[in-house]
């Protein structure tokens, strides 16, 4: 979806029932409100159950979603033992990857509720800039056509699952089915352990039955997921030429740090009383 005039005119508009709504926050960048409106592929009624959905969910669990510090020692712990990585470029389909891993393999660093904090920082992060470079217009930024994730389960022990909290899973599950403005196209799940049995019965009853059938489980060799993931967007470490792993995930520190006031100020996110309230005053003494 291209962005003419008529567009344009279309995201003022939704910017101005945003920032009118009671039930919303002050602010929405851009970019991310543009988001919205592509995953609904145009339609603003749908756009708006969208965007009600996640800053309802936001605010009903705030300690995940705006209790939150990209630099603090909760998330500088998560990020030391775990690579939660966007990968740059965009598969020939216009998919933007992510790949998920752990550093560190000892389970006693495992915060499941710092963990799912950084997650969803990491995806805000990437959520108001753009994704990447439209295949027919170079040098016109773009919008992914989808989302496709690559969990690294190497590493991972049934003493990492037993330090998972499932309420916390839960509103990951929920807030990732139903309120991100990207469509997930597949999740890849590589290095599969011999308990993967167990792992899907954890998380099945978490998973909507359409999502789990985007869910692929590469059991032998990378090869399978080559198919799927061409090497030109994959890190060295799984024989892609998409640069080192480590030097991305300096990138995306820099970045989280740099959008730090972002991610953590209210009127982006904090859906306030007070202007719930003037809302209520200014329709009364119409």
């Amino acid at each position: 979806m291209k962005f003419d005039a008529a567009a344009e005119a279309e995201i003022d508009e939704l910017n101005e029932w945003f920032q009118q709504n009671p039930k919303l926050p002050k602010e929405i960048d851009r970019i991310l409100l543009k988001r919205f409106y592509r995953c609904m592929y145009g339609d603003i009624k749908g756009a708006k159950k969208l965007i009600k959905i996640n800053y309802s969910m936001r605010n009903k669990h705030s300690h995940i979603f705006l209790e939150r510090d990209p630099t603090d020692a909760d998330s500088k712990q998560t990020f030391d033992y775990a690579d939660l990585i966007p990968l740059p470029g965009l598969t020939p389909e216009g998919y933007k990857v992510s790949c998920y891993r752990l550093v560190d393999f000892d389970p006693a660093k495992v915060n499941h509720t710092a963990d799912t904090k950084a997650f969803f920082m990491v995806s805000d992060c990437r959520f108001n800039t753009y994704d990447g470079f439209a295949s027919d217009e170079e040098n016109v930024e773009t919008f992914a056509n989808g989302d496709v994730q690559i969990f690294d389960m190497n590493g991972y022990t049934l003493k990492h699952l037993s330090r998972m909290t499932f309420s916390t899973l839960r509103i990951y599950m929920a807030f990732l089915q139903e309120a991100l403005p990207v469509h997930l196209k597949a999740i890849h799940i590589i290095n599969c352990p011999p308990y993967l049995d167990k792992v899907v019965s954890i998380m099945k009853p978490f998973i909507s039955s359409e999502v789990f059938k985007l869910i692929r489980f590469h059991t032998v060799s990378l090869d399978s997921l080559y198919e799927h993931v061409p090497r030109s967007i994959l890190p060295e470490e799984y024989g892609g030429t998409g640069g080192k792993i480590a030097d991305l995930k300096a990138i995306l520190l820099s970045e989280l740090a740099h959008k730090r006031d972002y991610l953590m100020d209210p009127s982006h996110w904090k859906i306030e009383a007070d202007k719930e309230n003037a809302e209520r005053r200014r329709w009364l003494f119409k």
